[in-house]
């Protein structure tokens, strides 16, 4: 190392590539690990508005209709709803901000670093809590989630792109998958909430629910503020100095430490060939450089960002959030249920339940094995729904087995697709594209959550299609596409370090891809010093490209 503070003589380099990266300590796994609670504020937001929207004072602010009397019918209950426009707003409006709040996310993330960005989106966030809360009528409420939705955006990418580039190999999926844990985590507690205030007959209903995601906020953002930024994100702007220091605190090891000089030349090594691939250029050429290549070949940009958003496509194609954004609706469609705020608490559990089995085995049978078998679980799932509904759906036993199997499918989902989209899209992409590809991956999420929001309430209100149980089958027929889906294209990426992943699209397909093992190290391949240092070539060469764009 160099005495000076902002430039790196020389960067100690491996051939090993055992020795790319430092032995997991505890400090480290809790500092990757705590960024995860971003999780629960993307959660929260995302469920308690499945509540709110059967609250009865909330119902009748909105639309003005009068409370149904003490017994009502069936009719009446079903009249005392939000109509389909109105629901449909409310609840889409806030993907909405979020698609735009993800695009963006990538851009920022470059300029003032991955830290920054998601303490940014939680200030954001907090502002479109505060009008949300002091609404009374449609038009604060729906501004408010769409401001809200920008923070979400930035914080739901970034978190992402965060926890993958900081986190040691062995540990990354594990880690990702807390992820999604925390988003369960978030919706159960608003499940809960939502459970607490849903009779009470005042403001304070929804008012509650909405306030207490400042507190999301505030952890995550003051938290993470005592965090180190990404390693690569300071080599990516050409500042290696930064970068040793966020490795030796990411970690625990000091500066001097064979294991992050390694690292870093790794990290440096693997940058400078991609930029050698696809050379840099200007701010629109460095967005057009996520398209570029052969759609056949599996390392291409293009490819890797078309994987990246048709992935989170797909995870919205499964169904779940059907179950968390309309379930009080379609529990109350069924007739036979007392309680569909209790069965919608139920269904919210068993994802809480389900989501940490999977911290063990994304690590111990990798990402590709848990997506297709949670395809093929979910499809099963679906189609037994729909055709028990469909069949004998006025039957209370038949209705009990529906909820049951509707508990199992979303058990698939929160322990394969749930986190595995999320840590594969934060795993597939090289470094000078990574934050934008990882940005339109989050992007493609919040669309098609948006989408299906939008057109959900068409599909099942009782004034519109009022499909029912027969919903079912479109699900179970979009979980089909995910299981071709997994098979034909999801590579394996367990164990590799994220420059490991690069080599790796290169010299395989996705079939083979779980066959391949790392063989060499790309400072060995772009040259080092006969004292085993990374090239100093190399070395000047990234300081002098670093850049935003």
């Amino acid at each position: 190392m160099s005495d000076h503070d902002d430039k790196i003589a020389e960067v100690t380099a491996t051939t090993d590539v055992n020795r790319i990266e430092a032995p997991i300590t505890w400090k480290a796994y809790f500092m990757v690990a705590f960024a995860a609670f971003g999780g629960i504020y993307f959660g929260y937001d995302s469920g308690y508005i499945n509540g709110v929207k059967g609250m009865p004072y909330f119902i009748h602010q909105q639309t003005g209709k009068p409370y149904p009397p003490p017994d009502p019918t069936d009719e009446e209950k079903a009249a005392f709803a939000l109509e389909a426009w109105r629901d449909s707003l409310i609840t889409s409006i806030l993907s909405a901000g979020t698609f735009f709040g993800a695009i963006i996310a990538g851009d920022v993330a470059d300029f003032i670093g991955r830290r920054m960005t998601i303490i940014v989106g939680c200030t954001i966030f907090m502002v479109g809590v505060i009008l949300q809360t002091a609404s009374a009528g449609l038009g604060l409420l729906v501004a408010g989630r769409l401001i809200a939705g920008f923070g979400v955006g930035f914080v739901s990418a970034i978190i992402i792109l965060y926890m993958s580039e900081c986190s040691p190999r062995k540990i990354r999926g594990a880690v990702v998958a807390g992820y999604q844990f925390a988003i369960t985590i978030g919706l159960l507690l608003a499940a809960c909430v939502d459970y607490a205030t849903q009779n009470r007959m005042d403001t304070g209903s929804y008012r509650i629910p909405i306030a207490i995601q400042m507190l999301w906020a505030l952890l995550l953002g003051g938290g993470i503020a005592f965090l180190p930024d990404s390693p690569r994100y300071f080599v990516k702007r050409g500042k290696l100095d930064q970068a040793a220091k966020s490795l030796s605190r990411l970690r625990g090891q000091p500066i001097s430490s064979d294991f992050v000089q390694n690292e870093l030349a790794e990290i440096v090594a693997n940058h400078e060939y991609e930029l050698q691939v696809v050379p840099q250029g200007s701010y629109w050429s460095s967005w057009a450089n996520c398209f570029k290549g052969s759609l056949w070949k599996p390392s291409s940009n293009v490819r890797r960002t078309i994987l990246g958003t048709s992935m989170q496509m797909m995870q919205q194609w499964t169904g779940v959030n059907f179950i968390f954004y309309f379930g009080t609706t379609f529990f109350n469609q069924l007739g036979t249920i007392n309680n569909p705020f209790l069965i919608s608490l139920i269904t919210t559990l068993v994802n809480v339940c389900s989501t940490p089995i999977s911290f063990w085995t994304i690590e111990r049978f990798g990402r590709r094995p848990l997506l297709i078998w949670g395809a093929l679980g979910m499809l099963i799932c679906e189609f037994l729904v729909a055709i028990m509904g469909t069949v004998d759906g006025d039957n209370p036993a038949t209705v009990r087995a529906m909820i049951a199997f509707i508990c199992i499918y979303i058990f698939f989902f929160a322990s394969t697709w749930g986190p595995g989209a999320w840590v594969v899209i934060g795993e597939i992409f090289p470094l000078p594209i990574r934050s934008r590809g990882v940005g339109l991956s989050t992007a493609s999420n919040w669309l098609w959550n948006c989408i299906i929001t939008v057109i959900t309430p068409y599909l099942v209100n009782e004034d519109k299609a009022f499909l029912q149980a027969k919903v079912f089958f479109l699900w179970g027929a979009l979980c089909t596409a995910c299981f071709v889906y997994a098979y034909l294209l999801v590579p394996e990426t367990k164990g590799l370090s994220l420059e490991q992943v690069d080599k790796m699209l290169e010299e395989t397909t996705p079939r083979t891809s779980s066959r391949w093992v790392p063989h060499t190290t790309f400072a060995a391949e772009l040259g080092m010093t006969e004292k085993g240092t990374l090239a100093p070539e190399i070395v000047q060469d990234v300081e002098r490209k670093g850049s935003v764009v």
